[in-house]
Parts: C-alpha cells; sequence; structure tokens
C-alpha cells in the first residue's frame, strides 16, 4: 500500500490558481489519481499532515477530502483513514470542477481529520447507507408506486403501516397507520403542525426558555408571536405557563419533555400531568418534538395523557440517517384531516419513490439491529466526552447525541466557541437556543459527529479541554 507521504506526488501551485485553495488542492489530487501516481486504495496522509506539507489549513485539506469523498473518488473508513477508491470512476469524473462556494459535507465527515464539527449530531454508518443503496435499487428498478404519478393517499399507506411498527413505543400508546401524516423531516412536520393548529392574525406561541430554534423559526416564518416559559430542573413550570398563557393567550406549547434540546432535562411523569392541566384549562395544544431519543421513552409521552390536544413529531434523523428527510406526525384525531389537507396543499404528499423506499427500510429486518449498533456506538462517543471533559459542568446521556457544558467561569460562551474554532472545532452556543431579549447562560452544546474517527473525535476534545482549563482567556471578550 502507497500513501502520498511515500514520495512527492501531488503537484499544486496555488499562486497562479485563483480558485478557492481546497478547490485547486482537489484538483490536484485528482490529477494525480488519473496520472496513475496515486493508484487504487492508496492511503492519504492526516489532514494535519498534508496541509503542512502543502502549506495550507488543515479545514482546507478536509474540504478537499469531502469532496472528493462525497463524489466516490475516495472512500473515508472510520478509524483507517482515506483511501483512493477502489471503484475507477469514469474519466469526466477527473476533470478540474468548477469552482463551488458551498461545502456539500458541512460535517467535514469521514476518517482522520482535525477539523471536527460538533454542531449537529452525524450518526457513523455501520451498514444503514449500503442497505439504503440496496432498497434505492429495489425502488429503481420495480417503484411499487410507479414514477408517474402524483402521490395519493393509496401511495403512501405501506409507509404509514411501516412507520406505525417503527414508532410503536408503550410510553407512545397505540398509533394506527390510519393515524400517522408522512412529511419531510421533523422541521418539516413542525411548520405544518403549526400552520394546521395556528389562528387569528397574531397567534402566540409558547417554547421553553431555552429550546430548539426550529420552533423558533417555524413560528415566526407563520407571523406567530414567540413567548418562552421559565423551566427549572424538571422542565416547564407550570405555572408560569398558566401565567404566561393568561398574558398572552397561547395557542400552542412546543416542547420536548423525554430529551430536552439543548440541555437533556427528562420532565417525569407527574410534571407532564401538571402541564396537561394548565394546557387543558386554557386550550393549548401541544407539540410534542420526540426527534432525539435514540433509546426508549422513560415517561408517558404527551399523546397518551392528553391525546385530544397533542402533536406527537418524530423523525428517522437521529436513529437512522438525516439524509431522507422522513418524518412523522400523530396528531389529535380531530386534527388529522385539516393535518393532511396542509400537507397537500403545501406539498401534494412524499414523493412516490421515497415513499417506497422508506416503506421497506422501517421494516426491513436488519434495520433493528443497525439501529442497535449505530447507538452503541454513539455511546461510546458520549463516554469518551464525558472522560476527556470530567471534572466539567458536563450534562450527557449515553442515548442522547449531544451533551450539554456550562462554561466555567472566565469563558463566555462566543468567546469559548471562537477559541474553539480557532482550533478546528465547531459548536452551538446556548444564545442560539434562547429568545433574542434572553440572556442566556455561559454554556455550549457539543453535538456527537460519529462520522469522524473516534481518534479525530477524542482529540477535538482534548483541544476543548485544553480551552476548558485556562478559562480567564475568555475574560473581556
Amino acid at each position: 500500500m502507497s500513501t502520498i507521504t511515500d514520495r512527492n506526488v501531488i503537484e499544486v501551485d496555488f499562486t497562479t490558481d485563483d480558485r478557492p485553495k481546497y478547490v485547486v488542492l482537489e484538483g490536484a489530487i485528482r490529477d494525480a489519481i488519473r496520472r496513475g501516481v496515486l493508484p487504487a486504495g492508496t492511503r492519504l496522509p492526516a489532514t494535519r499532515d498534508l496541509a503542512w506539507r502543502v502549506g495550507v489549513t488543515p479545514g482546507t485539506v478536509a474540504r478537499a477530502y469531502s469532496r472528493l469523498t462525497d463524489d466516490g473518488t475516495l472512500d473515508a473508513a472510520v478509524g483507517r483513514g482515506t483511501f483512493v477508491s477502489e471503484v475507477h470512476a469514469p474519466e469526466s469524473m477527473f476533470r478540474d470542477p468548477p469552482p463551488v462556494m458551498v461545502d456539500s459535507t458541512p460535517h467535514l465527515t469521514g476518517g482522520e481529520t482535525d477539523v471536527v464539527n460538533l454542531m449537529s449530531p452525524h450518526l457513523p454508518s455501520v451498514g444503514q447507507a449500503a442497505l439504503i443503496r440496496k432498497l434505492l435499487a429495489d425502488v429503481a428498478e420495480d417503484p411499487p408506486s410507479g414514477v408517474m404519478h402524483y402521490p395519493v393517499s393509496g401511495t403512501e399507506r405501506p409507509v404509514r403501516v411501516a412507520a406505525a411498527h417503527w414508532l410503536a413505543d408503550p410510553m407512545l400508546g397505540p398509533v394506527d397507520e390510519a393515524e400517522i401524516v408522512v412529511t419531510n423531516g421533523g422541521q418539516n412536520a413542525i411548520a405544518l403542525s403549526l400552520q394546521t393548529i395556528l389562528r387569528g392574525r397574531r397567534p402566540v406561541v409558547a417554547l421553553e426558555e431555552l429550546s430548539y430554534p426550529g420552533f423558533r423559526r417555524a413560528a415566526e416564518m407563520l407571523r406567530a408571536d414567540v413567548v418562552t416559559v421559565e423551566m427549572d430542573a424538571h422542565g416547564i413550570i407550570p405555572a408560569s405557563l398558566a401565567a404566561m398563557a393568561q398574558r398572552h393567550d397561547v395557542q400552542v406549547l412546543c416542547t420536548s419533555p423525554e430529551v430536552h434540546n439543548p440541555t437533556l432535562i427528562f420532565t417525569p411523569e407527574a410534571r407532564r400531568r401538571e402541564i396537561v392541566e394548565v394546557a387543558r384549562t386554557h386550550d393549548i395544544q401541544i407539540i410534542d418534538d420526540d426527534c432525539y431519543l435514540m433509546g426508549r421513552a422513560a415517561a408517558p409521552g404527551y399523546r397518551r395523557l392528553a391525546p385530544e390536544r397533542t402533536w406527537t413529531v418524530s423523525s428517522i434523523a437521529k436513529t437512522i440517517t438525516p439524509a431522507l428527510r422522513l418524518g412523522f406526525v400523530v396528531p389529535p384525531p380531530a386534527q388529522h384531516l385539516a393535518l393532511q389537507r396542509a400537507v397537500e396543499y403545501n406539498q401534494f404528499g412524499m414523493a412516490t419513490p421515497m415513499s417506497d423506499l422508506a416503506a421497506k427500510l422501517l421494516i426491513h429486518p436488519d434495520l433493528a439491529a443497525l439501529q442497535a449498533e449505530t447507538s452503541a456506538l454513539v455511546a461510546r462517543y458520549v463516554s469518551r466526552a464525558v472522560d476527556i471533559l470530567a471534572g466539567h459542568d458536563l450534562v450527557w446521556r449515553t442515548d442522547v447525541p449531544f451533551l450539554w457544558l456550562t462554561l466555567p467561569v472566565g469563558w463566555r460562551a462566543s468567546a469559548f466557541c471562537r477559541s474553539a474554532e480557532a482550533e478546528g472545532v465547531t459548536l452551538r452556543t446556548a444564545d442560539e437556543y434562547a429568545g433574542r431579549d434572553a440572556n442566556s447562560p455561559h454554556a455550549v452544546r457539543l453535538a456527537i459527529n460519529a462520522g469522524v474517527s473516534l481518534r479525530s473525535f477524542e482529540a477535538a476534545l482534548v483541544r476543548l479541554r485544553a480551552l476548558l482549563d485556562r478559562p480567564n482567556e475568555g475574560l473581556g471578550v
């Protein structure tokens, strides 16, 4: 096996080419492959090593690797590195591409990298990618719903049946396929639910004082006013919700009681029942966002406690893959037709080939084992983060793909994130989850990026640990 470092095989001159450096480097690697000096199976060096050799930043190398991996020129093996693909691409693939300013792989995933994005969870591929490719081929060969018709209720019935099987959980309660509305991902599910619920010229949506930013953005797109409800260690404070409802005529509460995003707070059953009583008293609908838990729920969901006003939202993004944009809503029985109309008027329904794929995927006999393996690997990454950041104020669960870190005195969240980015690690601050006028805590959310090797992930956390241990660097920034 050869490597780039065995000999000087890359000819690259950044001074004579005005394109972005990552595009120039990408073209140089393609040229080396085309000339045969980088044969199939060649292992490329780590991003930091190649960056030093050619005089660019590790981020530039990671971006070039990502683009080459995305089109199949390179293969990234988690824990092993990045290699020239064994599959020879057509000659046209090796032509220098036009400059493209959009990073097609925002997580910078694949093998060894010094640039690690911890802004959004990224799952490892433990076999689900191969399964999806196989099922895509099956659908392409013989699409059950055809490819020449608008989606209709009948074409989505198989995916609804499969979704009822996939969603089955005693804490959710029985779900019949006829109750499920299929959407293009969890965010689409939230937006469509709000669109169905909200009435009047200035409707009001209540959120937790720190909450998933997608709630706020969907509400504002619908010209709704957003108010925030105080929280404690058990989640929403019922008295605060009642007071807010009296002042603002709240129509809907968006919440995540099983795994609060970003703090990981779990709302126990007794508190949930108190919140339901407030919702019934003030006629508030509840959107229960259940997209982050990788295991089983520990308490009854709002659908079991208040089925007449609960809109349960779920998706496969944090358990199988986010690429397929497959989500679900189980609305209150009386609202099902209204939600279905909202789907039809917005998008006519899910594309029929995607519906056929989802129907096969969600009931595939290998899926449960793949999900279990994915969860186990994510848990390993979480455990390593906990070990490396030990002694700091960290909240975590092995069945959730992110952690919540309260920064030591001396660090402000914005300054910490800027310093982390200079070290090749990107994070989300608490500000992104707070209302515009809120005083958010100096804390950050660290998503698990299991798309990079465990070694690269650990190295990124070590660099964060070094920053945390020098808090005075954040003062006054």
